[in-house]
């Protein structure tokens, strides 16, 4: 088994689960819940992937171990009980520290706590004369096999007067109701995170050279990230030089850096179950060329425009619509599209250079949870408030052997942030170098 390498950062507490087990609590009614955390998984023979916790449980417990589950029981009673592994000493020889029902009950604020092994035996009497019973069916299979289980004994006892649950909802889209606005401990997460994650991306500018591999700019962000205490990466990193940085989801990251040519880098660290999602484009010789430039300057006039729209009142479409005006008066500008910018927004004009969204939700998931409309109507999109943490991430992308001119070929920009909503507009929480000076500067050509 692989020694899991969460734990809680130093100076934090109990509370914010707790009280997010509260609002839960007092959304069930009589209900009951069912939240079990991520197995452990295997990578090959007897190794094991790192572990890493499901986000629905962590939201709500902060604990760190496999084997476990919450139940969180409604009602004029209302509970939260933790089911965990046993403190095991032998086996912490072997693979590390064990909370223990005993001390994890008090840790992490729980009523009660109980062997993990014992849960196939209550959740039966858990279940038991609840009306509703709240589980995220569809999300693991194995689950959904034992809560049928469970299910099916308690209805065996319908002629001892015993009822079953006679409801299942699910439980997602009440907790992603709730993450997708986040509380001051969320914020202060994710706010470290891309502190650490811009700085390892300054690291990746000033260690870059010339035939260098993509490579050993990885392993100069991961270095970054672990040095200044993050987990690792959020997602597999993108370091894409050249055309490379034309495909989207690269990750070979494998090739030389040539120096006529741009690196793309998408990368993020997580800390303490939180994403930061950051990219930079820069050139692999410290100093942009004039097509470069150009192509660089729209991608960051698009950035600074949809940051602008992002506000509490407005749509998630307002910042990509934003985007979308300035990337085609670019595009007009290059001489590739022609006509009005209105025109080639609404005929998508810009889609053969420009064909992803101009961000999405990011939290415990990098690509986090939450609604992006309200219904399915085209301008029914969900509405922006304080609390609400984004990506903005513009792009401009000329493969090559595309209908551009030569000049264009093969070059990639992308530039991302991370945003928070506030009471008054947003902030702008990653920070690593973005504007031409800025970059130059630190490469050591400005």
């Amino acid at each position: 088994m692989q020694n899991s390498i969460w734990s809680l950062p130093e100076g934090m507490h109990h509370q914010p689960y707790s009280k997010r087990r509260e609002i839960v609590l007092a959304r069930l009614g009589d209900g009951v819940a069912v939240i079990p955390t991520a197995p452990e998984r295997l990578r090959n023979r007897d190794a094991h992937y790192p572990y890493r916790f499901d986000s629905y449980f962590w939201y709500l417990s902060g604990f760190p171990e496999p084997e476990a589950v919450i139940v969180l029981v409604g009602g004029k009673e209302a509970k939260s009980l933790l089911f965990c592994r046993d403190k095991d000493e032998e086996q912490e020889v072997w693979d590390g520290f064990r909370y223990g029902p005993q001390t994890a009950a008090e840790a992490f604020g729980f009523s009660e706590a109980h062997p993990i092994a014992s849960l196939e035996q209550q959740l039966p009497a858990l279940l038991a004369n609840r009306s509703v019973l709240w589980h995220s069916l569809g999300h693991d299979a194995d689950w959904d096999t034992r809560i049928a289980a469970a299910l099916n004994t308690v209805r065996g006892e319908n002629r001892s007067g015993t009822r079953a649950p006679h409801q299942i909802r699910d439980l997602r889209s009440l907790l992603d109701e709730m993450r997708l606005t986040k509380d001051a401990h969320e914020i202060d997460c994710m706010r470290r995170a891309a502190d650490i994650a811009s700085a390892g991306h300054a690291r990746a500018m000033r260690a870059c050279r010339p035939g260098m591999a993509e490579y050993e700019l990885e392993a100069e962000l991961s270095y970054e990230f672990r040095r200044r205490g993050a987990d690792g990466h959020a997602y597999a990193p993108i370091v894409a030089s050249g055309a490379n940085a034309c495909i989207l989801h690269y990750v070979a990251n494998n090739k030389l850096l040539a120096a006529p040519s741009l690196v793309l880098i998408d990368a993020g660290c997580e800390l303490a179950g939180y994403a930061s999602d950051i990219t930079r484009t820069f050139p692999v010789s410290g100093r942009f060329s004039a097509s470069q430039r150009e192509v660089y300057e729209i991608v960051l006039a698009a950035q600074q425009a949809a940051i602008a729209a992002v506000r509490p009142g407005a749509s998630f479409m307002d910042y990509h619509q934003a985007a979308l005006r300035v990337l085609s008066q670019g595009l007009i500008d290059l001489k590739l599209i022609t006509g009005s910018v209105d025109g080639a927004v609404d005929s998508a004009a810009y889609k053969p250079w420009y064909m992803h969204r101009t961000g999405h939700w990011l939290g415990l998931d990098v690509h986090d949870v939450g609604e992006y409309r309200n219904s399915p109507a085209d301008d029914d999109w969900t509405t922006l408030v304080a609390g609400m943490t984004l990506t903005v991430e513009p792009g401009l992308y000329f493969r090559p052997g595309s209908t551009v001119p030569e000049h264009l070929h093969g070059i990639g920009v992308r530039i991302e942030d991370d945003v928070l909503v506030t009471a008054d507009g947003c902030t702008v929480y990653s920070s690593a170098p973005k504007t031409i000076a800025e970059i130059e500067e630190v490469m050591g050509h400005g």
